[in-house]
């Protein structure tokens, strides 16, 4: 996927064609002093990157609706596979 490249000069004075562009030829990206800096998308393209952006496992511990003590555990009888440990000499 190619991108419109924006020095942050010409997106400032011309933001509603920025704006226009991104909506109708996806995402732009901006540039500052030659460095890509940001990436301009549509809010349709926000959403959809942004709702299939997974939590962090930090996010789901600290969380309100995890509750710590549903952990699914094995049954125990299930568990136990009737091998015998390995003998070491």
């Amino acid at each position: 996927m190619s991108f419109n490249e924006w020095p942050v000069q010409d997106a400032k004075a011309r933001f509603s064609e920025l704006l226009e562009t991104c909506v109708n030829e996806g995402p732009q990206v901006i540039t500052k002093r030659g460095t890509e800096t940001a990436v301009l998308v549509s809010i349709e393209e926000w959403r959809r990157v942004s709702s299939g952006a997974a939590r962090s496992i930090k996010e789901v511990l600290l969380s309100d609706d995890y509750f710590r003590g549903d952990v699914p555990l094995p049954d125990r009888k299930r568990a136990k596979s009737g091998r015998k440990p390995p003998e070491f000499d």
